[in-house]
């Protein structure tokens, strides 16, 4: 893809963080790349990336986390406007995951000035796209009681100390019934697009972006259970390696639920429901992404620790 003179690029200007702070200060020292579009509130976001595709810019750059590139891409699904990347959130699971530096705003620049174009599968919940991963129940739970103040304060520990509340509740039971009609019951789920989760923990290690299927996890155990399962399973090398964990793979499938549960879309709160369907969309997205993936180096140490595992001695040999 022709490297256009200026693109247009996407952001909330409210820096609440120090991160933010440095995302400011480098969009300002190369404004020169860039036509600036500073959105105060969401539907900002979404009509400007709705009016550049309409107009048929090649790349329109989303700066910020998972939550401002949801909304961005909702505004170029279907189109042939390419999604830009440049990560200035706190997780930034989808970069992670296309393997776009994470950690280095000028290499992710580069990454977009090189322009080579993936196309990447889009799915949602009950209508609401979504690029990278959704969950009911749990992890909804503590997105949607973490408040704003708390994450001003603690950065990512505020949803630590929601979730060590949320463990000591009773859930409400699911019952996940997939299209071709394979049912399960359990307390959380948790659907991935691609293989990450939550940063660089491998979640979904069959999950490709590219094979037109979402992978899924349900759990069946509630509480500090569900940690220890997790934990586990991450130290053995797939989440899905615990005994009360389902994982399956399907396009569609609907969870249903007595009473309303949270919802939440690549880490954004959606709202509550008590029947959700996830589904395949009829858009693909266009994104910038590298042609060899750029693993961060706590990525690489995170992965080479979770694949480590010890090797036996030699034998003796007797004389």
């Amino acid at each position: 893809m022709s490297a256009p003179q200026r693109y247009p690029l996407i952001f909330n200007p409210k820096a609440r963080s120090q991160r933010g702070r440095r995302a400011l200060r480098f969009l300002e020292a190369n404004a020169h790349h860039f036509d600036l579009y500073a959105t105060r509130h969401e539907d900002e976001a979404l009509e400007l990336a709705t009016r550049f595709a309409a107009a048929g810019e090649p790349v329109v750059i989303a700066a910020g986390g998972d939550g401002t590139l949801n909304t961005v891409v909702r505004g170029l699904a279907g189109s042939q406007t390419a999604l830009a990347i440049l990560p200035t959130g706190t997780m930034n699971v989808f970069a992670r995951e296309l393997g776009i530096p994470f950690d280095n705003l000028s290499k992710a620049l580069d990454v977009i000035r090189r322009g080579f174009v993936r196309e990447v599968d889009l799915f949602s919940v009950n209508h609401l796209p979504f690029v990278q991963m959704a969950g009911v129940g749990f992890d909804a739970t503590v997105i949607e009681r973490t408040t704003w103040e708390a994450k001003k304060a603690l950065g990512p520990l505020a949803y630590l100390l929601t979730a060590l509340k949320v463990l000591g509740e009773h859930p409400p039971q699911m019952e996940v019934i997939c299209a071709d009609g394979r049912r399960e019951v359990g307390v959380a789920v948790l659907a991935g697009n691609g293989t990450l989760y939550g940063g660089p923990f491998k979640f979904f290690r069959k999950a490709s972006n590219q094979d037109a299927l979402l992978d899924v996890l349900i759990y069946k155990r509630a509480g500090y259970r569900l940690v220890f399962d997790l934990l586990c399973g991450l130290a053995a090398g797939g989440v899905d390696l615990v005994s009360s964990a389902t994982y399956l793979q399907t396009a569609e499938f609907t969870v249903r639920v007595e009473g309303e549960v949270p919802v939440e879309v690549d880490g954004e709160l959606a709202g509550r429901f008590h029947e959700i369907h996830f589904a395949k969309t009829h858009n693909h997205l266009r994104v910038i992404a590298p042609e060899q993936p750029i693993r961060g180096l706590c990525a690489q140490l995170l992965n080479s620790l979770l694949k480590w595992t010890p090797r036996p001695a030699p034998p003796t040999r007797t004389p």
